[in-house]
């Protein structure tokens, strides 16, 4: 943890970000919450959101990977792929989150993949699936998110 580590971003959507003086891979990184829990965004635009984060340090009291572990890495990826499709004139605020939990694991590391369900003026809505380090599904989840007006120069 504590480690640097910037996600890969689309230009065109960095030098739009840019051209504000906003420094995009702090806005889109996982938060204090995300840093807590290790989770790393690895590559983000608005038609797919990669990240991963350790199941060891993410676990409930059996040592399974906690359900809550994987509903915070599924809204992180969600919320930076809805942010980046509402745009600099934009912020996506979760209103909806569901998870289904298919397996327990107790180490490794998962991958959670978002895309898009829907993508519309005021809500997106992404598919998080979640995998394990054998390619197994964890966790199935569908974030939706209600993309408000923002001023660009407040975000700076």
């Amino acid at each position: 943890m504590g480690e640097q580590h910037s996600p890969k971003f689309p230009q065109e959507i960095i030098d739009e970000y840019a051209a504000l003086g906003i420094d995009l891979p702090a806005l889109f990184s996982a938060g204090h919450l995300g840093e807590r829990m290790d989770i790393r965004v690895l590559e983000a635009a608005p038609d797919r959101v990669v990240g991963t984060m350790p199941v060891e340090g993410n676990t409930q009291p059996y040592g399974l990977l906690h359900g809550g572990a994987s509903a915070v890495l599924a809204e992180t990826l969600g919320s930076v792929g809805a942010m980046l499709h509402g745009g600099i004139n934009k912020v996506a605020v979760g209103v909806d989150l569901n998870c289904t939990h298919h397996r327990g694991i107790r180490s490794g590391l998962v991958t959670g993949v978002a895309t898009p369900v829907h993508r519309g003026r005021s809500t997106a809505t992404y598919e998080i699936v979640i995998t394990d380090e054998d390619d197994k599904r964890v966790c199935t989840a569908r974030l939706t998110c209600l993309l408000r007006d923002t001023n660009p120069q407040q975000q700076g």
